[in-house]
């Protein structure tokens, strides 16, 4: 399997992402991606044929060595992968969407110059609204699956430690035939490694969802506080249209006295020589 090519696919969610989303997606390549192409698939490469049992009956080791690994270590990591990293695309799905929505938009309104379209191919969405939804469902996913892989693991694997001798007495072996496992520590190291990382990105898509919901009821407690203040804003603000109001009113009136009151000096002579 070509990881390059798949770790491309899901890296584009990268910059939609929130902090701890690119840290889990490092730690997917670094320490899952990286460890399972390097490491584990040479550790793991003469798995069946480094099983043998004490007896020459044929037919017996392929029995016994499907009884105690019904799954390859290296199979059940590259399918948890594949499900942990694909609840990704949803959310580089719902960025496709939203972008082909804007280009629409902008086409009917005679904007589709090439400067904006690459605006919009390179714009960085925030993660509100119908995205919030869509990224938090992905990383539900996500823990879903790494918990549910984890778990069969325990179920295949108790313990998660791999053993040196096994007993097997299933048909077509004659009796009770002992079968030794190829590099048991180094397979015991990878396998207790290799969940560790799973058990903290557990820990980094927890961590994330109580971020994503602080973040959305710090918006909402912010939303209803600037409409609480709307109202009081605009009250304040028509009482003191109000008393400016009345001051003018107030200032008119008393201008208009003034100037009855107050007689001009020819109106003055006037009556002094008719009297």
């Amino acid at each position: 399997m070509n990881w390059g090519t798949f770790y491309a696919v899901i890296s584009g969610v990268n910059r939609h992402s929130t902090g701890i989303g690119r840290v889990w997606l490092s730690v997917i390549f670094i320490f899952r991606i990286l460890v399972l192409v390097v490491a584990a698939e040479s550790v793991w490469g003469d798995e069946k044929s480094g099983f043998t049992c004490n007896t020459q009956q044929p037919g017996c080791n392929s029995v016994c060595y499907d009884q105690f690994f019904p799954i390859s270590h290296i199979r059940l990591w590259a399918l948890q992968l594949i499900l942990v990293s694909t609840p990704a695309l949803l959310v580089a799905m719902h960025v496709a969407h939203r972008r082909h929505i804007e280009k629409k938009i902008l086409k009917k309104a005679g904007r589709n110059s090439p400067k904006e379209l690459e605006h919009i191919k390179n714009q960085k969405f925030q993660i509100i609204g119908a995205l919030w939804w869509t990224y938090m469902i992905s990383i539900i996913f996500r823990i879903i699956f790494e918990v549910a892989f984890l778990y069969i693991f325990y179920l295949i694997y108790p313990d998660f430690k791999m053993v040196r001798l096994v007993k097997c007495d299933s048909y077509p072996c004659p009796n009770t035939v002992d079968c030794f496992v190829s590099r048991p520590t180094e397979k015991t190291i990878f396998t207790v490694f290799m969940l560790a990382v799973s058990a903290v990105c557990v820990l980094l898509n927890l961590a994330e969802v109580v971020y994503l919901i602080g973040r959305a009821c710090k918006r909402c407690v912010r939303g209803s506080e600037e409409e609480s203040n709307v109202p009081w804003m605009s009250q304040r603000l028509s009482s003191y249209r109000q008393n400016e109001i009345n001051q003018l009113i107030a200032d008119h009136s008393l201008k208009s006295k003034f100037t009855v009151t107050k007689k001009s000096p020819a109106e003055k002579g006037e009556r002094c020589s008719a009297f």
